[in-house]
């Protein structure tokens, strides 16, 4: 199958030298790529800048902003059966980014940010993906009950959530500890390394692929 996976962070241009960013190190989104590619799956990875080496057999394609990433997806995803939103994309960017270097004047300094497009939320609509929908969920605060109304809201037939203010997991981090949540139900996986989890993930997506798009028995 066709794997399209999204994974680190954007960078949204203040100026020629600053950006706007987030903690986002990759490293779930890349244990995700490489654990369908050791599956034998064609994987696309679509990534923002990170410091990770791409996984063996897994196609690359890098972009910055939250822009570049829309586009990559747009282009490509009419070609995917799943595809996997991990990417910790910018809620917000920088109505005018500057054409030179801001300088220091000893003033408040204030910025107008505007929405960027919601890469998961177009999808279904505008962007018409009929299979495996994935996306993630970094939460604060609420986990699962933001974590659920992301699922239903943007149609994803699986939203990972994880409690990102929890200390030792989520962003920067080599661990984590999820809850898969699916439709039916919540699916809680025990704290492990990204690759573990990552593992965990991918064989559940698959199975819950091959069971929704199994062709029905001759009569």
């Amino acid at each position: 199958m066709r794997i399209l996976v999204t994974a680190g962070p954007t960078r949204e241009p203040l100026d020629p030298v600053r950006y706007l960013g987030n903690r986002s190190s990759g490293r779930m989104g890349y244990a995700v790529a490489a654990a369908f590619a050791a599956a034998g799956h064609h994987v696309l990875l679509v990534s923002g800048p990170t410091h990770i080496d791409v996984p063996a057999g897994v196609d690359f394609l890098p972009v910055e902003t939250a822009a570049e990433m829309f586009d990559a997806v747009a282009r490509h995803l009419d070609r995917s059966e799943i595809a996997v939103f991990a990417a910790a994309v910018a809620d917000f960017t920088p109505a005018r980014p500057e054409p030179e270097k801001i300088k220091k004047s000893g003033t408040v300094l204030t910025l107008e940010l505007v929405p960027t497009r919601d890469i998961l939320g177009s999808a279904r609509d505008p962007l018409g993906f009929t299979g495996t929908l994935v996306g993630f969920a970094a939460e604060t605060s609420d986990v699962l009950e933001n974590a659920r109304a992301k699922l239903t809201r943007k149609k994803c037939d699986l939203v990972v959530a994880n409690d990102v203010s929890a200390p030792g997991i989520g962003f920067d981090s080599h661990e984590n500890e999820v809850t898969l949540v699916w439709p039916e139900a919540g699916e809680p996986l025990e704290r492990a390394s990204k690759h573990e989890i990552a593992t965990i993930i991918v064989e559940k997506v698959l199975a819950r692929h091959t069971r929704r798009h199994q062709a029905p028995a001759a009569p």
